[in-house]
């Protein structure tokens, strides 16, 4: 024993994020073909080539796509020749990132490439999300996502917590917001719709489209090679909710609290917060989760209301908030995914820009 102290745990940051253009249809594309430009911008701002990455991981779906492996046809676009090291996950492309993050802090990569990617345009995505409920109680009653959610919404209503004109003020500010996003699909004033179910309108829902996102990862004095000013990732966890609703609390979020706990979201306030709130009730709950006050900026690119390509969105709320702390346009963002129903798995990560 020479009693040193061990080494702490490495420092991983964001260095960089591309996202496609978000679109309502792409039939005349493949996933590998909408996935490639995206691949390529992310890589031509750091510099790196394929060969340069220390691991890679993905995030899709097979349902979505309607065929097994599905995930496979897209290395395509990353080149998996000669061999690289490579993972995914069946998730949102956040729980991807999740995993490479901890490749990188085991000191076996110095680099790492994250990317998702959802066609939720060729079939009816409000039945196809059916599948992923209970299999024995209720999935086989068919109930949709959005009826899920109204379910949700219609919870915090009775119980005081919004009303619809204020659900209908968070659809408003979200693709006013969305304005400035050229990637964005629903951007400006919009009409906030008919009902969908009660109480969700049109505009308390997210659009169906398609998308892609990529993030790459650095560990410490490679994190400063590749950026100016690296996203440092200071905490991230995520945790799950109970499969059954009914034993579930819509009105809160005990999952996406104890995930910002562990993550050290509470440690300090932030600036700013990329929520996956797909429907605007849901982010009610998660900023009664959260903690977040009116002085922190919520979904400055206009979150998932403006875009939201399934598998891809929860990626894009880390990419997001990094993006801003590039920019110095933020010191201490919050990034929260979600994937299942009325919120059930919440991934919650804090990201800091180092002092200017």
């Amino acid at each position: 024993m020479t009693g040193q102290e061990p080494p702490g745990p490495r420092d991983v940051a964001v260095v960089a994020f591309a996202q496609s253009d978000h679109r309502r249809t792409t039939d005349e594309l493949s996933e590998v073909e909408m996935l490639m430009p995206v691949l390529h911008e992310v890589l031509r701002a750091t510099g790196l080539r394929t060969a340069d990455i220390g691991f890679t991981c993905s995030g899709s779906s097979d349902y979505l796509a309607g065929r097994a492996f599905s995930f496979t046809m897209a290395l395509d676009g990353v080149g998996a020749w000669p061999p690289i090291s490579e993972s995914h996950v069946e998730m949102d492309g956040a729980w991807a990132l999740y995993e490479a993050w901890t490749k990188l802090l085991t000191g076996e990569a110095d680099t790492a490439l994250v990317y998702s990617y959802g066609k939720s345009s060729p079939g009816p995505l409000r039945d196809v999300l059916t599948r992923q409920l209970d299999p024995y109680y209720l999935a086989p009653l068919w109930p949709d996502s959005v009826a899920l959610a109204a379910l949700q919404a219609q919870a915090l209503i009775d119980a005081g917590d919004t009303d619809e004109p204020a659900l209908a003020a968070i659809a408003a500010r979200s693709r006013r917001d969305a304005a400035a996003n050229p990637h964005a699909q629903l951007r400006g004033p919009l009409p906030h719709g008919d009902y969908v179910v009660r109480p969700l309108r049109t505009g308390d829902c997210p659009p169906v489209g398609d998308g892609a996102a990529a993030v790459i990862l650095a560990a410490g004095d490679r994190a400063r090679e590749l950026c100016e000013r690296p996203a440092w990732i200071r905490g991230i966890d995520h945790r799950i909710e109970a499969h059954a609703l009914g034993v579930r609390d819509l009105t809160d979020s005990p999952s996406t609290r104890l995930a910002a706990e562990k993550a050290g979201a509470f440690e300090r306030p932030v600036d700013t917060a990329e929520l996956h709130a797909p429907f605007t009730a849901q982010e009610v709950v998660l900023r009664k989760a959260l903690r977040l006050g009116d002085g922190v900026r919520v979904n400055p690119s206009g979150g998932p209301l403006a875009a939201h390509p399934v598998m891809a969105a929860g990626l894009i709320r880390i990419g997001e908030a990094a993006a801003r702390v590039h920019r110095a346009e933020s010191d201490r963002a919050l990034a929260h995914a979600t994937s299942g129903p009325c919120l059930q798995q919440n991934l919650v990560a804090v990201l800091e820009g180092e002092p200017r």
